[in-house]
């Protein structure tokens, strides 16, 4: 069994799933959006419907790129379960995120503000970890 076969680290990548299926979804999201208002590819603007998916894609795609760094270096250095609950807490911030904005784009607000800080406690954390481990060198 590995290393990382422990019940934190199976939390986190359980996280890093299910941010994938997320990520999946708003592909699909923008399929169907396609479909539904005819936007032939490789057009990006369209039925406002259309864009709306497509800037939550954009925006989870913009936000996975630090989020997926950020919780898995604070899961090796910091560890613990916290990490794994702060990445929860940024999941379910952009899926609140997600329905918030094709919903109205000014109903995006409150899963950003609950993603932002499941992204920052992961940030945090990771410093943390790692300036801790420097200085026990």
């Amino acid at each position: 069994m590995s290393d990382f076969a422990t019940p934190d680290m199976l939390y986190t990548a359980l996280v890093t799933m299910l941010t994938v299926v997320l990520f999946f979804y708003t592909g699909v999201l923008v399929g169907r959006m396609r479909g539904k208002h005819a936007i032939k590819a490789p057009a990006m603007t369209g039925h406002p419907e259309f864009e709306r998916a497509v800037r939550v894609q954009m925006n989870t795609l913009e936000n996975a790129v630090a989020f997926i760094p950020a919780l898995w270096v604070s899961a090796i250095w910091f560890g613990g379960y916290i990490p794994a609950v702060a990445g929860g807490v940024w999941l379910l911030g952009r899926i609140l995120y997600m329905f918030g904005y094709m919903s109205a784009p000014e109903k995006r607000s409150t899963g950003f503000l609950i993603q932002s800080l499941g992204l920052v406690v992961l940030i945090v954390l990771g410093f943390w970890g790692v300036i801790h481990t420097f200085l026990m060198i």
